[in-house]
């Protein structure tokens, strides 16, 4: 029973001892040996790749084909050590700023980074690709990003925090359905119930945001001492500015009044002047109708006494004098 029991025993440790070393031929064969150790970078740590000679990868969780890779993955960051190459993952569920930082569209997706300079890796996706990929220097033919890429550039830090502020909107938006449904099943509140509920704290806190928001504005940029005034002589301003315009006002009114009379007596007096003018012309025509009678008076006397015949001369002369038309009609 016992000779049984360690030959059981020994068969057991002979196919172990079997498996290790055909595990260690085959890692031998493939280049891959023992000694790396895989990295995890985040938001916090991630500019260690900055420095030295890195392969990177970003995952997540729930993507099949990150799944498929992570074994190999794992054994290229054991035998990576050799050629003085870090291995490193980054969870793109945890750390979304890094994502819109290297703007990752597909996972996973492996990146190459050198001294600063990021190349994204495109071959295969297998470990004795990985590791000829870096023990050769391939990444050499690889064009690296442009400046306005680049992973460590303003305007991509700028592009990281709204990818961080889309996940933050995102897990938001996840707690309020989860208390949402809390609030229905629990407490019985009805659908509307919940959100005006919410309508309500919102605008609370919108209130609230935009008053520490002034204050803040305020404290900065404080206002001058002639801007410092209270409501009571602010009102007192007002009232003193409206009584101004109503002066104003009546004054222009009188203005206009005063303006009015005068061109109303101008208008009375232009008839008079033309009366005045007309009552000169007609003395003017009745002295120089004087004169004419003066003057022909004494012709009159030496001129013997016409006959009747012509008897009708003078008279048909005063007509005309008559019916001369003076200047004024």
């Amino acid at each position: 029973m016992h000779s049984t029991s360690h030959f059981v025993a020994a068969t057991c440790a002979a196919l172990l001892l079997l498996a290790a070393t055909a595990q260690s031929a085959a890692a031998a064969q493939s280049g891959l040996q023992p000694g790396g150790k895989l990295i995890e970078l985040d938001e916090d740590n991630w500019h260690l790749m900055l420095q030295g000679e890195w392969m990177i990868e970003f995952f997540a969780p729930w993507c099949p084909a990150c799944k498929n890779l992570a074994p190999t993955w794992e054994r290229f960051a054991r035998v990576a050590k050799d050629v003085q190459v870090q291995v490193a993952k980054i969870d793109v569920t945890t750390s979304p700023s890094l994502s819109g930082r290297f703007f990752v569209t597909a996972l996973p997706t492996i990146y190459h980074v050198k001294d600063g300079e990021f190349r994204q890796y495109r071959g295969a996706r297998d470990g004795d690709a990985l590791l000829y990929f870096v023990k050769k220097q391939q990444w050499q033919s690889i064009e690296p990003l442009s400046a306005w890429k680049k992973p460590d550039t303003t305007h991509m830090s700028v592009l990281s925090y709204f990818f961080k502020l889309s996940h933050t909107l995102k897990h938001t938006q996840k707690l309020f359905k989860d208390f949402n449904g809390r609030l229905q099943e629990e407490y019985g509140l009805p659908t509307w119930g919940s959100y005006a509920l919410f309508a309500i704290a919102t605008i609370f806190v919108g209130a609230a945001l935009g008053l520490l928001l002034v204050c803040l504005v305020d404290f900065v940029y404080p206002p001058k001492k002639s801007q410092r005034q209270s409501f009571s002589e602010s009102q007192d301003n007002l009232t003193e500015g409206l009584e101004d315009l109503a002066t104003e006002e009546i004054e222009d009114d009188g203005e206009a009044e005063e303006n009015d009379d005068e061109q109303r007596d101008s208008d009375e007096e232009e008839p008079e002047d033309d009366d005045e003018e007309e009552d000169s012309e007609e003395q003017a025509g009745d002295l120089a109708t004087k004169e004419k009678e003066a003057d022909s008076e004494p012709e009159k006397e030496e001129k013997p006494e016409p006959k009747q015949a012509g008897d009708a001369a003078p008279e048909k002369t005063e007509q005309v004098r008559k019916r001369k038309p003076r200047k004024g009609d």
